[in-house]
């Protein structure tokens, strides 16, 4: 009985529903790429098709986010607190919901993006794409991070991904200075309604990034934990 007890305690452990829920959201994020080479393309059907794609990975996501929280017990069999297990939650979510959104503003207005600009908008929902799947990375760390008990090689190998998303978040900072630049150039060229919309894609891209990192963050916060 006791046995049987202590199984069921460890089942509960919230690690490997947490690992899908950032593996769902890495999914939804990577749908941006094809979604915006559709929008290029003025392929509306595809990229709508695309946009609910994107929309029903979030949705998924979110339902696993609150899953996971009415499932996490009070107290953890864990060498980490439940509020900090709960922050890297909304951590993870808050990126398949930046992903959405960029979606949901672009087809809602139909947006034709400048040629001047395209090439460095593609670049730049690359590196969000790529940040989130270091971040995933990081996420499939964490049960072997807990079965150590937070020690050994495997804080190391957080460690570093932590610094690798440090980079590509300055990388995508300066990409979004240069990009404003850019359409700052063109911009009376344009209708000024689009510009205000294409100044803020290029916000939520770069926080797309910002947010793959936030994981980072918390993940370097339960290890200073």
């Amino acid at each position: 009985m006791i046995g049987s007890t202590i199984i069921d305690v460890f089942a509960r452990s919230p690690i490997k529903p947490m690992q899908t829920h950032m593996r769902e959201i890495l999914a939804c994020t990577e749908l941006l790429i094809p979604f915006f080479d559709a929008v290029l393309q003025s392929n509306w059907e595809q990229a709508k098709i695309l946009k609910l794609q994107i929309t029903t990975l979030e949705e998924k996501a979110d339902e696993l986010k609150k899953n996971i929280r009415l499932s996490l017990p009070n107290s953890l069999f864990l060498p980490v607190s439940r509020s900090d297990l709960l922050g890297l939650l909304t951590a993870q979510d808050k990126i398949a919901s930046k992903a959405k959104h960029i979606a949901q503003m672009i087809i809602s207005r139909n947006m034709s993006f400048p040629g001047q600009v395209q090439q460095d908008i593609a670049v730049m929902i690359n590196k969000g794409v790529q940040a989130t799947g270091i971040a995933y990375k990081a996420i499939s760390e964490l049960d072997e991070l807990v079965e150590t008990g937070f020690k050994g090689k495997e804080v190391k190998v957080i460690e570093n991904i932590v610094i690798e998303l440090d980079n590509i978040e300055r990388d995508s900072d300066d990409m979004q200075t240069q990009l404003r630049i850019n359409l700052f150039a063109i911009e009376k060229e344009l209708d000024p309604i689009d510009v205000i919309f294409y100044y803020k894609i290029i916000d939520w891209l770069a926080e797309l990034t910002d947010r793959a990192q936030h994981v980072g963050q918390r993940l370097e916060s339960l290890l200073a934990n």
